[in-house]
Parts: structure tokens; C-alpha cells; sequence
């Protein structure tokens, strides 16, 4: 992290109490998100990956403030918004926008298209009717909409089309940062490819930040600058995305890899298959997270948690081997 900046999230966590057994006593705890840091400078996109269940998507939230976290630190340009209260949150919520997976369940679909893309807009600003009409118009033509589809509701646009919509409503109020929650995974290949490159159109041309949520690395290694490796709520590699594409640090980033299908029928390629499942949340394991599945394991990877350190310029990695 750097005094510069755009957010920076410190040891982050994010527990839920199970609530089994009689009034909620008795039960476990969820670690959905159990020490997170990182930072995302201006301009910036910073990929986060990792297995469905590992806290990417709470990640994102507890950054949005749309949850609270249990412990730690959100700053956002320097201020930490971690204990803000609605009032408090109410500017810095023009800043930070979301855009996510399912593009219509995301939409009202009793509201037109102009009044989804306006709505935030009402919130901030008090427009005439004419210069209202106008921007939302600027909007539509900024993600790829024609001005008539303005008085569709969201059954009427396709999917593609549809995420356009919420890419729209997420600008409208000229954030700095938007969190995209698996913005394409909804979508047909074809569509995806159209919606990524209008995003990186989008941050080179308004200068956007974006925390990348995705489990597709083909989808984050082309829009991400940096990407960071999350297994069972943990952070276990950070790094440039030509260093995690090209000299992965962790096994379980190692292992991600090559699970990717290679697009070639006649080449075959040796992967690493783990064993076993993810371990619970619940009662995650002691030591190192990653020791049920390692096929590096040693006895101190089950009792020693490793921390992240730099093992080369940029490229951060929570392991004992390396």
C-alpha cells in the first residue's frame, strides 16, 4: 500500500454467527473474510479470484459498506469509512458503485430505463426535467444504447444489453471506483469480450478504478493490472498480472492455472489436481488453509499460519515454501 492510494483495505474480516441450537446459542462462526488487505490505486484494476465460497463477493461488499466489517480498516482516499454511519457514507457512495452478475435481477424491472440510469443521479442532484433527459441520453450513448431504447423496461433489452444498463447507472454519478461482482459470468463469450473492452474503454477514457471480482482468469488476466489470489477467506497471493500468469508463488494459484483449459486439442498439459474439498468455513484449518489440499505440505504448513511476504518486486505470497 502507498500514502497514495485510492483504497486501502487492512486487515479486514467479516465473521457471521451461524445462529444453530435454541435463540441462535450454540453455533459456529462463518470466517467469510478473516484478514484481508490490499490496496487499489487511481486507475487501477485489481483482479480478485479465487473458488465460489472464498469471500470475493463479501470483499466487495464490505468495501461498498453495503455490510460492516467485524475488524479492521476500509480508507478510502486516505479516510477511514470502516465505522461511518448512513449520513457519513452518503457522499462517499457517489464515489464507490457496483455493477453485478446477474444484470437483471440487478434491475427493476417495473422502472424504464431512464429512470434506472437517473435514479442515482435524483439522489444527488436536482435537474430540470430537459438536462435530465440529456444526460441520461449521454449515458446510453457512453455504453453503447440508442437514445429510443431510454423508455424500454429491462425484459425488453438482452442480457448484454442489459449489463450495458447497470454499467450505465453505476457512471451516473461519476463514481470513482466501480466493484464489478462478476459482471460477465452471466453472459454469452461473445458478449463478455463486448463488455470488457467497454469497460477498459470506460476507466482509459473517465480514468476509473475497478476491484475486479471474477473466478474466469482468461477474463482477468485480459482487464486486470494487478490480481490477488483469495482461498477460504485469506489473501494467499497478490501480485502484477504478468507475474501471477507467468511465476505463480502460491500452489493454489499454481493449481488455478492449471485448471485453465488450454485451446489447443493436441497439446496436452500436466495439471495439478488437488484432493479432498475446501475445508468449512466454520472451523477452517489450523496453520496454513491451503495444508489440507498442498501437495507441498510440511508439519509446519498445519500449525504455523504464514503471513504475506514479498518474494519479489510486487508479488506478495502467504506460504512457508517460498
Amino acid at each position: 500500500m502507498t500514502a497514495a492510494s485510492l483504497l486501502e483495505v487492512k486487515d479486514v474480516r467479516k465473521y457471521y454467527p451461524t445462529g444453530q441450537g435454541w435463540f441462535g446459542r450454540g453455533g459456529g462462526i462463518v470466517h467469510a473474510v478473516d484478514g484481508v488487505s490490499f490496496s487499489i490505486e487511481s486507475g487501477e484494476t485489481l483482479g480478485l479470484v479465487g473458488e465460489s465460497g472464498c469471500g470475493k463477493s463479501t470483499t466487495g461488499k464490505l468495501i461498498l459498506r453495503l455490510q460492516d466489517p467485524t475488524r479492521g480498516s476500509i480508507r478510502w482516499r486516505g479516510s477511514d469509512i470502516s465505522g461511518l454511519g448512513p449520513a457519513g457514507m452518503r457522499p462517499v457512495r457517489r464515489e464507490l458503485q457496483a455493477v453485478f452478475q446477474d444484470p437483471y435481477a440487478s434491475l427493476n424491472p417495473r422502472m424504464r430505463a431512464a429512470d434506472i440510469v437517473a435514479e442515482p443521479i435524483r439522489n444527488y442532484d436536482a435537474l430540470p426535467a430537459a438536462r435530465m433527459h440529456e444526460r441520461v441520453a449521454a449515458l446510453f450513448a457512453r455504453v453503447g444504447l440508442r437514445s429510443d431504447q431510454m423508455v424500454k423496461y429491462p425484459f425488453e433489452f438482452s442480457g448484454g444489453q442489459r449489463q450495458r444498463l447497470g454499467i450505465a447507472r453505476a457512471l451516473s454519478v461519476q463514481p470513482r471506483l466501480i466493484v464489478c461482482d462478476e459482471p460477465v459470468s452471466a453472459l454469452d463469450v461473445s458478449v463478455q469480450a463486448q463488455v470488457i473492452n467497454l469497460l477498459m474503454d470506460l476507466q482509459r477514457d473517465l480514468g476509473l478504478s475497478y476491484l475486479f471480482i471474477a473466478h474466469d482468469l482468461a477474463v482477468v488476466e485480459h482487464i486486470s493490472h494487478r490480481v490477488a489470489v483469495m482461498y477460504l477467506g485469506k489473501i494467499v497471493e497478490i501480485a502484477p498480472k504478468k507475474a501471477i500468469f507467468t511465476r505463480p508463488r502460491h500452489p493454489y494459484t499454481e493449481a488455478l492455472l492449471d485448471a485453465v483449459p488450454v485451446p489447443d486439442p493436441k497439446r496436452r498439459k500436466k495439471r495439478r489436481v488437488l484432493v479432498g474439498d475446501v475445508p468449512s468455513p466454520i472451523n477452517p484449518p489450523s496453520g496454513c488453509r491451503f495444508h489440507t489440499r498442498c501437495p507441498y505440505v510440511e508439519a509446519r504448513c498445519k500449525v504455523e499460519e504464514p503471513v504475506l511476504k514479498e518474494v519479489a518486486s510486487g508479488q506478495w505470497v502467504a506460504c512457508h515454501l517460498r
